[in-house]
């Protein structure tokens, strides 16, 4: 059973990571969009496109832009959080109590 344990906190760290980097993207994002970038940037279209999918869904939901804000950003960055602290650790801890 010691495989699938490695197994399972090596998948959790994986997912660690790349959650970390998306919130980093996501900050990338809304730190650009508050300066007026050309949308012709290569680093700028893909931001757009990497973080769009996500944003857009949230944003319509959201019930209006507050005072011109785009709160999508904090709500992804905040779930992001959840998951790093309930899917990772949980991961964790069944990898812990198989092995």
């Amino acid at each position: 059973m010691f495989i699938l344990s490695n197994f399972l906190v090596a998948l959790a760290k994986i997912i660690n990571i790349v959650l970390s980097l998306y919130m980093w993207i996501i900050i990338g994002r809304a730190i650009i969009s508050w300066v007026n970038p050309d949308p012709y940037n290569p680093i700028v279209r893909f931001l757009n496109s990497v973080t769009e999918p996500v944003l857009f869904p949230i944003r319509r939901r959201l019930p209006i832009y507050f005072g011109g804000i785009d709160f999508s950003p904090v709500v992804v960055i905040l779930a992001i959080v959840f998951l790093q602290n309930f899917l990772v650790k949980t991961l964790i801890q069944l990898a812990a109590s198989i092995g």
